[in-house]
Order: structure tokens, then sequence, then C-alpha cells
């Protein structure tokens, strides 16, 4: 038998048909629904005369464009209320598991699906948001996709997609002090462009991937879709197993010893033939810190902005940021800190940051926004005594949602303003108009939010 990849395994296995010279009808395990996309695809069934097929598949959070305070209250802003509130109407409807605000399950899509244990071994996995590729962190083929799509999927449970191509990524080594998975990931993005990975699916191995935790995985195949790639994954071993063993609704399936067995040969095999592959030293990795408009425009934090390339998308970028070749960001003063998103929404993310500024002051003139991204992060927070950490340093502990990420709600940075953020996207504009991001890990952005400039957070965890 031919060896085959991970990604070859898992798709060939849910492959419903392939069409001839075309794409290949695929089977969909979860499909995950948020506000945002989904309302013009429920229209589109109503206006066929269909239902959705498999209803059970199906989960619906509302994240994207809900408020991080006074949740308990009707939302202010008229389109974010309608959004969520045809969201409610839709999965009533259409007999969908939803779980809006204020309930015990509420959080990012992205967040919720994994911890709930919604998000297994070995499935196929679509929603209706780029950053669906976290849920690969598990072993799964993950992928965002179009609203037309997800009608397609919730009409059919199946998708039409031609099949990408593959990419291994070996991640050597073992990563310094200070430096995270966050830091991991747009190293590999900056080496390779954020067009690096256009085309492919990438499946992440070596000693520094297979060494992090399950939240540090989802945080690196979060941000596969940042150097162009279709999605990524991880082998499946232990520690996922471990992971989804302490989620009861997983653990007390009275199937979960035969799922084991399936899980562990999900792995690609000795000698299996990937289309393109990259090595890295995890040793070499420093803590990073992006300064230009595109997640590859990222260097190690005590680096100076390249000088090598003046071309006039460098130099507009350059421009937006208020930035010029050959600068060194460290000591630069910034006016927000945002943590959270589903690419550091986390309760070690969360742990991180309250790590480094316990027994430390916010600085003055910066405003943080520290956002757990599920109701459970939150409590599990307040009942860690992060939330008390956070309050003692002058920090205040939000309620879940996107947030910050993306400015589509009231949590934006106005026009001007530097931002240290843990999320995906350093886009112009991305959250907010005219707001400049810095993406970095939590604990860079513990590290400028008590010094109140950009700080390379090895320093203070010597002290």
């Amino acid at each position: 038998m031919t060896p085959q990849t991970l990604f070859d395994k898992i798709w060939n296995s849910h492959v419903v048909r392939s069409i001839e010279g075309g794409p290949e009808v695929l089977y969909i395990d979860r499909h995950y629904i948020h506000e945002v996309t989904s309302p013009q695809a429920f229209d589109g069934l109503r206006a066929r005369g269909i239902k959705v097929l498999r209803p059970q598949r199906t989960l619906a959070t509302a994240d994207h464009n809900i408020p991080t305070r006074d949740q308990h209250l009707p939302i202010r802003d008229e389109l974010s209320r309608t959004q969520v509130s045809t969201l409610e109407k839709n999965c009533s409807e259409f007999g969908i598991e939803y779980f809006g605000l204020g309930h015990p399950k509420n959080g990012i899509v992205h967040v919720i699906g994994p911890e709930l244990g919604y998000t297994l071994p070995g499935m196929t996995i679509v929603c209706g948001d780029s950053h669906t590729s976290t849920h690969g962190a598990f072993g799964a083929i993950a992928f965002g996709i179009g609203t037309s799509e997800v009608e397609m999927v919730l009409a059919s449970q199946c998708i039409l997609q031609v099949k990408p191509k593959t990419m291994r990524i070996k991640v050597n080594g073992r990563l310094g002090k200070g430096v995270t998975a966050k830091d991991l990931i747009l190293y590999i993005i900056s080496r390779i462009s954020s067009g690096g990975a256009t085309g492919y699916f990438v499946e992440y191995s070596g000693a520094a991937i297979t060494s992090m935790s399950m939240e540090e995985r989802m945080t690196v195949c979060n941000m596969s879709i940042e150097m162009g790639a279709r999605g990524g994954l991880i082998a499946p071993d232990h520690t996922t197993y471990s992971y989804l063993n302490k989620i009861p609704s997983v653990s007390n399936k009275p199937e979960f010893k035969s799922m084991l067995l399936r899980w562990r040969i999900l792995k690609s095999d000795e000698g299996a033939v990937f289309d393109r592959e990259l090595e890295f030293d995890g040793s070499e990795i420093k803590p990073m810190i992006t300064y230009g408009t595109n997640p590859g425009m990222g260097m190690g934090i005590d680096e100076a902005i390249p000088e090598n390339d003046l071309s006039p998308s460098f130099m507009k970028a350059l421009d937006y940021m208020g930035f010029t070749p050959g600068l060194k960001l460290i000591g630069h003063r910034i006016d927000y800190v945002f943590v959270g998103s589903c690419t550091n929404g986390r309760i070690e993310d969360l742990r991180a940051f309250a790590c480094l500024v316990k027994g430390r002051k916010k600085a003055p003139g910066v405003t943080a926004l520290i956002v757990p991204g599920s109701k459970k992060v939150e409590i599990q927070a307040h009942n860690e005594g992060i939330t008390k950490t956070l309050e003692d340093a002058g920090f205040e502990l939000r309620q879940p949602g996107c947030s910050s990420c993306l400015a589509m709600n009231e949590d934006k940075v106005p026009p001007g303003k530097y931002a240290v953020s843990t999320s995906n996207r350093n886009f112009e504009g991305r959250q907010g108009p005219g707001a400049r991001t810095l993406l970095a890990s939590p604990l860079t952005a513990a590290a400028a939010a008590v010094t109140g400039c950009i700080t390379d957070p090895r320093e203070l965890l010597n002290d």
C-alpha cells in the first residue's frame, strides 16, 4: 500500500464522490456557525423550501459582533443586535444547538468547539470563518468557507472542494525562555511570507511541536491561514488524548476506547510524500513582533526593521505604521494592549499574561482589553485567581467575544494608536480605521502593558 499523509487519510475517507476534471464532494463531520456569515445561508434555504439536513452536526454561537461588557443588557448597537437575534431565530427554526449571550457555553466558535468536545481527531470541520484551521490541532481537516458554502453544508452536509497540495513544516529543537507558540508561528510566517503556503494544507511536526500543549497547538494551526495555507493540522498523540479524556462529553462516551484506537492510526505513514517540506530550528526563535500590515512582516523583538526591501508596497506599509527601515521597536510607546481572540484567548494565554504582570502595575496611558475566549475560560480565570491578579495590577477581565481582533464591535482601536495585539491579523484598519497593530504573544503583550512600550518579555521574566 502506498504510504499516505495524515491529510490524505482523512480527506480520502470523507470523499463522497469525485467529479472528473473538477472538485470532489467532501462529507463534513462538524459545521460551526456564528452571527455574521450565516444569515444569507438560512435565507437561501427558505427560498428553496428545504431544511437543514443534519442539524445535530451544526453548532452555533454568537461571538464576532457582540459587546464584551454588560452582556446581560440588550445589545446597544443595532446591527449587532439584529445579527445576534437573527442567529437565535434561525437556530430555533432549523433545530440547531445555539449558545447565545449569557449561555454558560458561549464563546468564540474556535475556542468552544475544542473545549466542549465537539472537535475530535479525524474529523472534517468547516465554518464561515477563515480561522477554522484552529481545529486542525486535533488532527482534523478544518478550513473556512464562504456564505454560499455555509448554505451548501446546511443543505447537504457536504461541500465541493478541490483537494489542496500538502506541505510538512518540521520544527526541531526546543523553544527558549519567553518564546511561545505564537512566536513560533509568527517566525515561520516571517520566513516564508504571508503567501508562502498558498494552495497547501500544512502538517506541523518536530520536537518543538509535539512538546506543545493542545492550546499552544491551536495557536499554531490558527495562524496557518496567515501564510496563505488552506489549513494546518497536527497528528494526534498522547497530549491530544489526555486533553480529550478530561472532557466528560467525550470520555464518557461508551465508544471512547474504540475511538482512541481509531485515532492512533491518524498520522502520516513512514515514507509518505508531501508536495513541499520545510524545516526550522526552534532554538533560533526569539519573541516576535510585527512591524507592518501583514503577518509576514515580523521580526525578533530585539531586531531592526529590514532595510533590504524598499518596494512601494513595503514602504506603504511602513508609512501606515509610522515606521522606517532600520528602526528598532524596543522602547517604542504603545497605546493599547489586546489579549484574546481565537488565537490567544484561552486559559493558558491568560495565565501567561497574569504571571508576568503579577506584582506590577499597568502603565499609565495604556488601555488594555483582556478578553477570555469563552464563558468557561472566564469562570476558570476567576477560580484560579487570575481575575484578582489582573485587578491588582490595574487590569479588567472582560466578558467573552472576538472583541478587538476585528473592527466589527465596540472594542475598536482609535486612528493612529498603536496596539500590541495577541490576535492574528494586522491589516490596515483591522482593529479600527487607522489603527496600527503589532502582533505578538501574551507575554510580549504583558511586557508592553506594564512598561507602556515595546519590551522584550525575557527581561521581565528574568526579574
